[in-house]
């Protein structure tokens, strides 16, 4: 790749175009910075980053530690690492006495926004409405509007690039019986991603239900306790798991999240890979060990003085149907996975935190469709350098279609994984330039995942061939 001109010309092709800007694509950003030969640019719909502004709680912090920041483990001496962060802010010290290894999640968000408001190359209020491959250039059109600060449309514009990066994101996941709730005005049916901005209105009802029992359901229904008076808590958690289970935090346990796991991963058979994905749930939706027993503590504080705390706490249960009743009343149909029993919960106001679910590109991706290819259930094809499986017309053309944590099914459950980002990025980022812009460890884990040879049988053991004695010897 030459260098561009600092002006890029309209309908020159870039070599990248990011769409979405998340901590993933934020990344990628990040890393493609100071390689100067590499155009790049990144447009996002929002008028600035947020990461989950509603689950913000004070003392939540993210299960992962701060060197699986945006760039550390592909560049520990980037400019944008959390450390170096930290330097500009004067919080180094502090930090290092602090002697913190998993950050509050209010400042991770805090990070990734000094570095998005720093970053060149980042557009804002820019909304991607198509993206299309024109076989007579041999690139791809990407068609976006610019929004005002009211988020009205105020110009369409178009970019030409050889390479996409898609990062959109997820999007909260409401369960079928509770979306009529959710999408009627004025019933307290909330989701979790939008807990803070709802928390006053929550803690005002008699009674409240969290339903889900990952790491959100738990700082959710603590932050509710903590705020809730004594012996009138009128708290109800609900989840689906068997167990308030904890997450799988062993260090070789953890090596599920790793390059070597990745590429396992993604070289297994496509039914081994979606039985796995249903089975590897407590390495990514189980609850921190410290929630737990922060939880605990709470619950046991509140026996000081006799009497058990007005709390419920429910695993194994699903939730079959919902309704409102007598006004504002929520009532909840719920049916025991392991008694097969049903009963009937009748509550004022429900947290529902349910998860999040990859955000699909079938929209985003229309006018690419044809040239798609899928798998035996229609999810597109991600190869090892998590590029889209394109009809030969595209990629021969050397155009490419990358994705961020929309790869799950081929990737692993390290998919979503903060501590992955850096590598991720690097990776896609030496495939765009044909280059180890960045070098990456050829091993990542004491686990071998699979039989990389064929073990090598002994020969049958065969015996010894004595030597006869002489006399005299």
């Amino acid at each position: 790749m030459t260098p561009h001109p600092p002006h890029h010309e309209p309908d020159a092709p870039r070599d990248l175009v990011g769409i979405g800007i998340g901590p993933f694509n934020l990344s990628l950003a990040a890393l493609a910075q100071p390689l100067t030969a590499l155009d790049a640019v990144f447009y996002e719909q929002r008028p600035a980053f947020g990461w989950h502004p509603g689950l913000l709680i004070d003392g939540a912090t993210i299960q992962v530690p701060f060197l699986a920041d945006l760039v550390t483990l592909a560049d520990p001496a980037s400019h944008w690492t959390f450390l170096n962060y930290l330097k500009t802010r004067e919080r180094l010290f502090p930090f290092y006495f602090a002697e913190r290894f998993h950050i509050q999640r209010a400042e991770y968000d805090a990070y990734c926004r000094w570095v998005a408001e720093n970053l060149p190359g980042l557009h804002f209020h820019h909304q991607v409405d198509a993206v299309r491959f024109n076989p007579e250039r041999d690139v791809f059109e990407v068609d976006f509007t610019q929004l005002d600060t009211d988020g009205e449309a105020e110009a369409l514009g178009r970019t030409y690039t050889k390479n996409i990066v898609l990062g959109i994101g997820t999007e909260p996941h409401v369960p079928e019986p509770l979306k009529p709730l959710v999408e009627t005005p004025g019933v307290p049916v909330i989701h979790a991603t939008d807990y803070l901005a709802h928390r006053q209105t929550l803690l005002a009802a008699d009674h409240i239900t969290v339903v889900g029992s990952g790491q959100s359901g738990a700082e959710v229904f603590l932050d509710l306790l903590r705020n809730r008076p004594t012996g009138r808590e009128g708290l109800h958690w609900l989840g689906r798991t068997e167990a308030f289970a904890p997450m799988e935090y062993s260090k070789l346990g953890l090596e599920h999240f790793t390059p070597d796991y990745t590429r396992y991963f993604h070289a297994l058979p496509e039914s081994v890979r979606d039985r796995l994905g249903t089975t590897q749930w407590q390495l990514h939706r189980g609850i921190d060990a410290d929630t737990i027993a922060a939880i605990h503590d709470e619950l046991y504080r509140r026996t000081l003085h006799g009497g058990w705390p007005d709390a419920v706490l429910t695993p194994g249960v699903r939730v079959r149907t919902a309704g409102r009743i007598a006004t504002m009343k929520i009532e909840l149909h719920l049916e025991h996975i392991q008694q097969g029993t049903r009963s009937r919960l009748t509550t004022d106001a429900v947290v529902l935190a349910t998860g999040h679910r990859e955000r699909p590109l079938d929209r985003i991706l229309a006018g690419l469709d044809p040239y798609l290819r899928r798998d035996s259930r229609e999810r597109p094809r991600v190869d090892e350098h998590f590029r889209l499986a394109l009809d030969p017309s595209v990629s021969g053309a050397d155009c490419h279609v990358y994705v961020q944590n929309a790869e799950r099914h081929t990737h692993g459950v390290g998919t979503p994984d903060l501590g992955l980002a850096a590598w991720r990025s690097a990776t896609i980022l030496n495939t765009v330039t044909g280059k180890d812009a960045y070098p990456l460890p050829a091993r990542t884990a004491f686990t071998t995942f699979g039989l990389e040879h064929r073990p090598q049988i002994p020969p049958a053991r065969q015996a010894p061939t004595l030597t006869p004695l002489l006399e005299g010897r």
